[in-house]
């Protein structure tokens, strides 16, 4: 049996900068390396297991046998174990058998670094490295514009293990086949981008992704990393752009996994008040071990480095931020100053979005984050956790909640409807109608709906107009542009045969057509997460349950009116209020019969008048369909 050579890719730098907590490319150190030392090719493996007496590789190379393949304990008290072994190469499975004697305790570990993991229920690593040839050098140059904060910024959220199955075989489709697929249906959609749920290493389907085990490998359910690139790429060059679920907040205690990973807390907190989430039944990371801290900021740079991602949406931010998330008095310590806030967890998302946006200032983070903790988008050195975007949680819920209502009570809730605007420019929010919203009972989004069934598509029509017509970017998940009736279900493939009734199509279509108004209308994106960007006309008609408001953008000719009405009874002659005379084109309806509407209700060109209504001077009269949305623009 070949013996583990001394040999280290790790310099004294690395070392203090791991140390320290500002090692942001560790995975370009730690994991396994296939390279060639003293002419003999085979696998450099380095894992951090401070509280380890013995770490020995074992795999199908040796018989999973231990001891065979010590590695050696870095001299520097790093608690680094490392070692070359010839004659090992890709596709080779391992683990690390780590021994703790202080304790006796014996743990048998996928590496953490891992680039390949083995398909569950098998969970070794594998040996892995990829030449992939990147072809999306265009989207590359081009993306500081795509992903900009006054770009239009409409996202498709998907699971990719239940979008579509090959019905034949009952399997899920390929990184390859949904290169085809996938892609080319989001680029006929017109989103710009596309949302992954975790797609990194995960053992449990029903976690749909978010109990990671392997935080550097792409799951192999759907193919190699290469084949992961391949899809990414092809994205790119169809000018879509990728985001990632990313999922620092917590990780499962799976035997293979990170949880006591050499005997001792390592990468969980060892108090359990801080250190295990009641509610998911997982470990939660000690965000103030700086090694830790070096461990997930590179992962979210790996990500960014080495599969061109352009984005990251941060799950759970605000199970990070209190001390007390889910937890009864008793159940958690206040922190030095008496607060309830995490100070450890707080400091690294600061350090994280630091060095996400020192390193690729064009892409973005995007957090999840459901409370009124302030500045979860402002830069750090404004004293923000330094977030690019943040889902629009309120929004979303008193939406939803509005809409369930019959129109005939709608009245009673204006409020309901309108209240996002007192808080829209706080944070720079993403409007999001995620996957959290169509299960457990909540029903899809079509299925909230109230009234027959025109006026259901109908009333989802209207939803999707205001809410792409509000200020923000969006994020509809998978199933919601073709009116899933049913709730998500991680095991099945979405009910695509709907296609077929005309009703779906109709929804379809103007998923398309939305998307495409919203691409197009600068009025909708420039100002998105200003103030400037947005002008109440009437937001008190709650007897009509009306609102009407204007879009603006950089220049007076793109802005945009929106009238929406949210009762099934039509506004024939329906006075509004003007910013100025001109006449007025319909640039939106989404009422159209194509949309599976009346098309009877459109505004022919319309010439205000000098008539003082909503304290203004100019008015004119327009007609709102029937759980309608209509836009009017100027014409120049």
């Amino acid at each position: 049996m070949a013996e583990v050579t001394v040999f280290s890719l790790f310099t004294d730098f690395d070392i203090n900068l791991f140390k320290a907590g500002k090692h942001y490319r560790l995975y370009e150190k730690f994991g396994s390396h296939i390279t060639t030392v003293n002419n003999v090719e085979g696998t450099y493996f380095a894992v951090w297991a401070p509280s380890a007496t013995q770490v020995s590789v074992i795999g199908d190379f040796n018989g999973w046998t231990e001891g065979n393949h010590i590695l050696n304990v870095r001299w520097d008290k790093s608690g680094i174990w490392e070692g070359f072994i010839p004659n090992i190469g890709k596709g080779s499975l391992y683990k690390y058998k780590i021994q703790n004697n202080t304790i006796g305790s014996v743990t048998e570990k996928a590496d953490p670094y891992a680039r390949r993991c083995e398909h569950n229920p098998s969970t070794a690593s594998i040996v892995w490295e990829d030449n992939y040839a990147w072809k999306d050098k265009k989207w590359m140059a081009s993306r500081k514009q795509k992903n900009a904060l006054d770009a239009p910024y409409s996202v498709y959220e998907v699971h990719l293990g239940s979008w579509k199955k090959q019905i034949e075989d009952n399997r899920f489709l390929s990184y390859i086949e949904l290169a085809d697929d996938l892609v080319n249906y989001v680029k006929e959609m017109n989103f710009t981008h596309v949302e992954l749920m975790p797609i990194m290493e995960f053992p449990y389907d029903p976690s749909w992704g978010y109990q990671i085990t392997g935080y550097f490998a792409p799951t192999s359910r759907f193919g190699y990393p290469e084949e992961f690139k391949f899809l990414v790429d092809t994205l790119h060059q169809n000018d879509i752009g990728i985001i990632l679920d990313w999922v620092p907040s917590h990780f499962p205690e799976d035997m293979h996994g990170l949880g006591l990973f050499d005997g001792s807390c390592l990468y969980e907190h060892p108090d359990k008040r801080k250190g295990y989430h009641q509610d998911w039944k997982s470990l939660i990371f000690n965000y103030g071990r700086n090694e830790v801290k070096s461990f997930l900021i590179s992962n979210a740079l790996f990500w960014l480095d080495q599969f061109h991602a352009d984005g990251l949406r941060v799950d759970a931010v605000a199970s990070m931020l209190f001390l007390d998330y889910s937890r009864e008095e008793g159940e958690w310590e206040p922190n030095i100053y008496g607060g309830r806030e995490n100070l450890e967890a707080i400091a690294f998302i600061q350090d994280l979005n630091k060095a996400i946006y020192g390193n690729y200032p064009d892409v973005q983070s995007i957090a999840e984050e459901s409370t009124a903790f302030p500045g979860v988008s402002k830069p750090v050195f404004l004293g923000g956790l330094g977030f690019g975007m943040k889902w629009m949680m309120g929004w979303m819920h008193d939406t939803l909640q509005y809409f369930s209502k019959e129109p005939i009570y709608r009245k009673h809730h204006q409020n309901d409807i309108t209240f996002s605007l007192t808080y829209a420019f706080t944070e720079n929010f993403m409007l999001p109608l995620s996957h959290d919203e169509v299960v457990y009972g909540k029903k899809s989004i079509l299925g909230r709906m109230p009234g027959d069934e025109w006026q259901r598509f109908a009333n989802v029509r209207l939803l999707y107009s205001y809410m792409f017509a509000h200020p923000g970017t969006k994020l509809l998940f998978q199933g919601a542009e073709i009116g899933q009736s049913e709730e998500w279900n991680f095991q099945n493939s979405l009910d695509w045969h709907l296609l077929d009734y005309p009703s779906h199509k109709g929804l379809n279509q103007f998923i398309k057509d939305v998307n495409a108004f919203y691409k197009t209308e600068p009025a909708l994106y420039q100002k998105q997460f200003s103030s400037d960007g947005f002008e109440w006309i009437d937001y008190g008609d709650s007897e009509h349950s009306v609102i009407v408001f204007m879009r603006k953008g950089n220049k007076p000719k793109d802005n945009i009116i929106v009238a929406c009405n949210m009762t099934p009874v039509p506004l024939n002659n329906y006075r509004i209020g003007l910013p100025k005379k001109g006449q007025l084109i319909e640039v939106f309806n989404s009422d159209k019969k194509q949309y599976f509407g009346t098309g009877d209700f459109q505004n022919n060109p319309i010439v205000s008048q000098l008539k003082l209504w909503h304290s203004r001077k100019n008015s004119v009269e327009i007609t709102i369909p029937p759980l309608g949305m209509i836009a009017l623009k100027y014409q120049s």
